[in-house]
């Protein structure tokens, strides 16, 4: 039977960057429009973590029940090393989903309708990135996915439910969080090209091959900072944003250097915290605006 400490890793907090860092941002991007809200910015943030939390269970579930994690090189999965039954990490994916869909729902009615429908693509993007019968997951568009659901959609998503409007900088500081969301991805990806393609999972890393992916992971870590030189047209403190790049260096360190398996895992730790910090500094930066 897992211990709480094993949940909480099957949960894999090593990803909630990526939920925390688009709701900064937009919530920033909102600001500089005179349009922050925040009751609704905790609202967007409970939704982002909901629904992170839940694709981490649900993935684990739907990889599981597949084998896919039998011979897994990274953080536990609670299915793929028998601790818990999958009935139970399933119900623990619909759970956090229907914790998104009460906090979505609050933001539709206070904002506007249609943004019930973008919820209801987030969760059913969220299960069939690995579940059901073919996942995209499996097919190379886990990237495209993750770049989509939270860069443009949970940045831009979270600006509008505030401002009610989006503006450019929004849309361009949504580019540079997914581009680290992907970074983030993509060296997980990168780490278990070996088991993935035993186990016929067709990620874009096991498409593109070790040394292309490594390159992916480069210009996703590089596309950010570029934001940032563009987002001085709207404030010179966009700047700061730059306090990030060190952390983005150190990340692609292990890449670069060639590492594989477990020494891949700092890529992944230190692309998220790159992107928390840029997210915090900009959002900051463009508050300030």
């Amino acid at each position: 039977m897992a211990t709480a400490a094993q949940w909480i890793e099957g949960a894999r907090p090593r990803t909630l960057p990526n939920a925390i860092a688009p709701v900064l941002v937009g919530t920033g991007a909102a600001a500089s429009l005179g349009g922050a809200v925040w009751w609704k910015a905790l609202l967007a943030l409970v939704v982002s973590l909901a629904l992170i939390v839940g694709v981490n269970f649900a993935n684990d579930y739907s990889d599981g029940i597949r084998g896919t994690d039998d011979e897994r090189v990274g953080p536990l999965r609670l299915v793929g090393s028998k601790l818990v039954k999958p009935s139970a990490v399933k119900a623990a994916a619909i759970a956090c989903f229907a914790v998104a869909a009460v906090a979505g729902l609050a933001l539709a009615v206070t904002t506007a309708w249609w943004l019930v429908l973008i919820g209801a693509l987030c969760i059913v993007g969220a299960w069939f990135y690995t579940g059901g019968k073919k996942p995209y997951g499996y097919s190379g568009f886990g990237e495209v996915a993750v770049f989509v659901f939270f860069g443009l959609v949970a940045v831009l998503g979270t600006q509008y439910v505030q401002a009610e409007t989006v503006d450019w900088a929004g849309l361009v500081s949504a580019i540079a969080v997914g581009s680290f969301s992907s970074a983030v991805l993509v060296a997980n990806n990168l780490r278990d090209i070996p088991t993935d393609t035993e186990s016929g999972k067709r990620t874009l890393a096991v498409r593109l091959g070790d040394s292309r992916t490594r390159i992916l992971h480069l210009v996703t870590l590089t596309v950010p900072f570029v934001v940032t030189l563009v987002l001085v047209l709207r404030t010179p403190w966009a700047l700061v944003g730059l306090l990030a790049l060190p952390l983005a260096v150190r990340a692609n360190a292990p890449v670069r250097s060639g590492g594989l398996g477990l020494a891949l895992i700092p890529a992944l730790r230190d692309s998220g915290l790159a992107m928390l910090i840029w997210g915090a500094a900009t959002a900051v930066a463009l508050s300030a605006a």
